[in-house]
């Protein structure tokens, strides 16, 4: 199916007024970029970001702008027709010129292109002494002696590149051994767990509470080769699912990872106890530097001993020996 990109440029002012005059064409589904809008929203909502991308950052610093998609038929052109319309009408109404200069521009698109075009902000990373990160759509253009973990997360998880992610795979690198039964709490798209699979644990078993990474984490697997007999995945809360704790307590893990949120990260802590193997180890990250000691605080009440703590882009990751 193609479509039609229509950017219409307006002000931060400006935006509600827009948006209700695409309501009234019937209009309702609308992307809006506004770079305070962003600021405002990375700095209120850090911890719970995977990455952003600095060419992503560099887009958002533009005209504040909405963006919407028409189908390319028999009404495209009496569509457009309407929208010039109703802005020129709604440029009359800003008597003040607050709202920006409100014209649009078009561009032909692919609904293809529409889904996939965050893939561009997605390149080959290298991570740690050992791992290097490939997406599935862009080819390695030459060789390398590292371990390739290719990925296509789709649009439901992270890809693996924030700093988060990567400080996790560094201590997993350091821990993992042939002998390694792991747990990765939030595996997402099965980063951490396929990746301990390759660095050679013996088993790996990973969770979230979202449905999706039940098939997205296997495909993963699959993707990259791993034993599938020897990964498991559950989607459910291990903290208030209780039949889901027990199905996992049935053994002690040697190595426990964990990539989510300080308050998740807290709240972890007395489940985590209850499954790591004595000697085991637990690795913790997704912790913004400003809550970093509330972590710490919540560790030294449950006796939890941090034996390396590493930080990068105000986030901070570490290693609990048990």
């Amino acid at each position: 199916m193609e479509w039609t990109k229509v950017t219409i440029y307006t002000s931060a002012l400006g935006i509600d007024f827009v948006c209700d005059m695409l309501a009234d064409l019937g209009i309702n589904g609308v992307e809006i970029e506004d770079e305070q809008d962003f600021m405002d929203f990375l700095e209120d909502n850090k911890k719970y970001w995977d990455y952003v991308d600095d060419e992503l950052m560099e887009e958002k610093k533009k005209e504040t702008c909405v963006k919407i998609y028409l189908e390319n038929n028999e009404s495209l052109q009496e569509n457009l027709i309407s929208l010039k319309t109703a802005l020129t009408s709604l440029s009359a109404r800003d008597e003040g010129g607050e709202w920006g200069r409100l014209e649009f521009e078009t561009e032909g698109i692919n609904e293809e292109d529409w889904a996939n075009n965050w893939k561009k902000y997605f390149h080959p990373i290298s991570v740690g002494e050992k791992i290097l990160i490939q997406p599935q759509w862009e080819p390695l253009k030459e060789e390398t002696d590292r371990i390739v973990f290719t990925v296509n997360p789709g649009m439901t998880f992270g890809t693996g590149t924030h700093h988060t992610t990567k400080l996790c795979i560094e201590e997993l690198e350091k821990a993992v051994t042939p002998k390694t039964e792991l747990l990765d709490i939030g595996c997402g798209s099965g980063i951490l767990s396929v990746i301990s699979l390759l660095l050679g644990a013996k088993e790996a078993w990973a969770l979230d509470i979202d449905p999706a990474c039940e098939h997205v984490a296997l495909e993963n697997a699959v993707l990259n080769g791993v034993d599938t007999s020897k990964y498991h995945i559950y989607s459910g809360d291990i903290i208030s699912d209780k039949a889901l704790f027990e199905k996992l307590a049935v053994r002690k893990y040697d190595v426990i990872a964990a990539n989510i949120v300080a308050d998740v990260i807290i709240a972890l802590l007395p489940t985590v106890k209850k499954l790591i193997a004595p000697g085991g180890t637990f690795v913790c990250s997704g912790i913004i530097e400003e809550r970093l000691p509330d972590v710490l605080d919540a560790m030294e009440k449950e006796n939890i001993i941090v034996s390396h703590k590493a930080e990068s882009g105000g986030w901070v990751a570490m290693s609990c020996i048990f």
